[in-house]
């Protein structure tokens, strides 16, 4: 008899997925783990940030073939709503404007309904500010962003020290971060980089995509997978990484074409 594997948290089978009738997705594989961190490489392109957005449920892909399970859940099946409720979190490239939305509010209202789906009780106005304040410092993120609209006139930076602050507040089971060192100088991508492991835990996960090394140097994968034309290549260390960054794609690519020509 074969059992589950209790700490496989994302299973991705042979997943493919299209927008626009345009195929992207040309047969993804990956496991993910509890406590693991992985990260997603590769050129324009290559599929990365679809990827990321099929798990979330993005209405605008359509997944034409394989599986995705959450847990032990088809997580396919579910509606983006449900998914980030039940733990999937997904941080913006782009993070959205919201204007007319406080920044509290919407934290607060989110970080209920998530606290809702985990049995846990709901948070009044005072408690939940209690809270936020010690998030704040996670991300050495000034109090008054809060009182504005979400996102609305937030530097690049400020924008994702506030996906960070919304995946303090959420606890998710998977954190998915597609390109969340875009745009970044080198301090903002610390602060980033240190909440995101700060927030690691040995019962959840993450996933970064990214084009560059240097996230690499501060939040540490356990495993590198490497993307291009729809699928996974190539997976390796950190190591895989650091040769990425000397020497690009391109004898990734050529080896892999090298062997499907035999």
């Amino acid at each position: 008899m074969i059992r589950p594997d209790s700490n496989l948290i994302l299973e991705i089978s042979n997943l493919h997925a299209s927008v626009e009738d345009q195929p992207i997705l040309r047969g993804v594989n990956l496991k993910v783990r509890a406590g693991e961190i992985h990260a997603v490489m590769g050129r324009n392109g290559s599929g990365k940030s679809t990827l990321s957005k099929v798990i979330a449920g993005h209405p605008a892909y359509t997944v034409t073939s394989g599986s995705v399970s959450f847990q032990g859940k088809d997580l396919l099946a579910m509606e983006p709503e449900e998914r980030a409720r039940t733990g999937v979190f997904l941080g913006f490239q782009y993070p959205v404007e919201i204007p007319g939305v406080s920044n509290l509010e919407f934290l607060r209202v989110a970080t209920n309904i998530r606290r809702q789906q985990t049995g846990e009780e709901e948070l009044d106005t005072f408690e939940f500010e209690d809270l936020v304040q010690t998030r704040l410092q996670m991300v050495q993120m000034n109090p008054n962003f809060l009182e504005r609209s979400v996102n609305e006139g937030f530097s690049g930076g400020e924008k994702k020290r506030n996906e960070i602050l919304q995946m303090a507040l959420l606890e998710p089971i998977i954190a998915i971060l597609d390109e969340t060192d875009s745009g970044l100088d080198i301090d903002a991508l610390r602060v980033v980089a240190s909440g995101v492991n700060q927030l690691s835990k040995p019962s959840t996960a993450t996933l970064l995509i990214t084009h560059y090394q240097r996230l690499l140097n501060e939040i540490i994968p356990d495993y590198v997978h490497v993307m291009s034309s729809g699928k996974i290549l190539r997976t390796g260390g950190k190591e895989l990484a650091i040769e990425l960054e000397q020497s690009g794609y391109d004898w990734i690519e050529q080896t892999v074409t090298s062997k499907e020509g035999h």
